[in-house]
């Protein structure tokens, strides 16, 4: 055999290993967990989130020229919602990095920043233009100042004039959502990016699949107290019983339920892995009673929140509403201790100190 094949030959082996300690072991359940997550959960989601954000652009546009009534441009601001919501639990990689969360949704507003924000940029600036919002504050950048501009009574939309002053606002704020979420889903989906990250290993981010994993859960952990914060919040929890309606997220639209149903769906998908292979495909079968609790347990979450069909507003009014609202409150507390306890101590993860910490 020629010498040149010789050499040829013998870097068979070297250059298959090499390519499969970049693309980690297939076999690894947490390897396929990971990158299924990716692939079927996590990206997709992403991609949901920008295509709302897409139509929020497109709908600002259209309602300030009169080619789409008010309660239309409320249904397409309800899509980037409840989008935008169900993307909470998974905030792994560029989202959950530099505050971006903040441009796209501002709470708790416990002294009416966002109006009074809102109020004080269009004075400075009648005509506004994106790039006054991108150089202020992350009070107006997102749909939380939109919302108020789509439903707060300060905000007469019916008046021409005013419906004027207010229409590029909206129109800025819908190309800077859709502008970031775009770039979101690019680095997404970029040749390093998050990806390629949650699929091959080591990687700059992560040394080894349990790493992904780890942190999907931790975000997820968060996630979940976070919604409770949501909820306890307006519900009193933090106030000595005392309801606080105004408190709550989208409470001018009254989708303060929907958000926290999309996001508790959210934080369902990563556990069940939407089909595929998600947190639950890590317990064995010695672990299967385990897992079988937090099914039951997002079960029973759903059924709560289910029962609870008027708006939060109206449930916080009386002591039979507010019973309801704090069975739903509970069976998100039973979720959220389940995946920070039993299930990360299962799966051998230190969860530690998270942003809600303190509150």
């Amino acid at each position: 055999m020629p010498r040149s094949r010789l050499a040829h030959t013998a870097w068979i082996p070297l250059l298959t290993a090499l390519a499969l300690a970049g693309c980690g072991d297939d076999s690894d359940p947490f390897q396929q967990a990971s990158s299924a997550l990716a692939d079927h959960v996590l990206l997709p989601s992403y991609q949901s989130w920008a295509e709302t954000d897409r139509r929020l652009a497109d709908s600002a546009r259209a309602y300030c020229a009169g080619e789409q009534n008010l309660e239309q441009a409320r249904e397409v601001l309800l899509d980037a919602q409840t989008a935008w919501a169900a993307l909470q639990p998974m905030l792994v990689g560029p989202m959950g990095e530099g505050n971006r969360a903040w441009q796209v949704q501002f709470w708790p507003d416990k002294k009416n920043l966002v109006g009074r924000q809102v109020t004080n940029l269009l004075k400075a600036h009648p005509q506004l233009t994106r790039a006054d919002i991108e150089n202020g504050s992350v009070v107006v950048q997102g749909l939380t100042a939109y919302e108020y501009v789509l439903y707060d009574e300060a905000v007469d939309l019916a008046a021409p004039q005013v419906k004027a002053s207010y229409c590029p606002l909206l129109v800025a704020i819908g190309e800077h959502q859709q502008a970031l979420a775009a770039d979101i889903v690019a680095q997404w989906q970029a040749k390093d990016g998050m990806v390629a990250q949650l699929r091959d290993f080591p990687n700059d981010r992560y040394a080894e699949p349990s790493e992904a994993i780890a942190d999907i859960l931790r975000l997820q952990v968060t996630a979940l107290d976070g919604l409770k914060k949501k909820l306890g919040t307006p519900l009193g929890r933090q106030s000595k019983g005392h309801p606080q309606p105004y408190q709550a997220e989208a409470w001018r639209s009254e989708a303060s339920l929907a958000m926290l149903g999309a996001a508790l769906e959210g934080a369902e998908r990563l556990w069940n892995g939407g089909g595929q292979p998600g947190l639950r495909s890590l317990l064995g079968d010695d672990q299967q009673a385990l897992a079988k609790r937090i099914d039951e347990a997002y079960a029973r979450a759903r059924e709560a929140l289910v029962a609870l069909d008027s708006p939060l507003g109206t449930l916080l009014a009386d002591e039979a509403g507010r019973a309801r609202v704090n069975e739903f409150y509970q069976r998100l507390d039973d979720v959220h201790r389940l995946h920070q306890g039993e299930l990360a101590k299962t799966l051998g993860i230190q969860i530690g100190f998270n942003a809600h910490d303190g509150d």
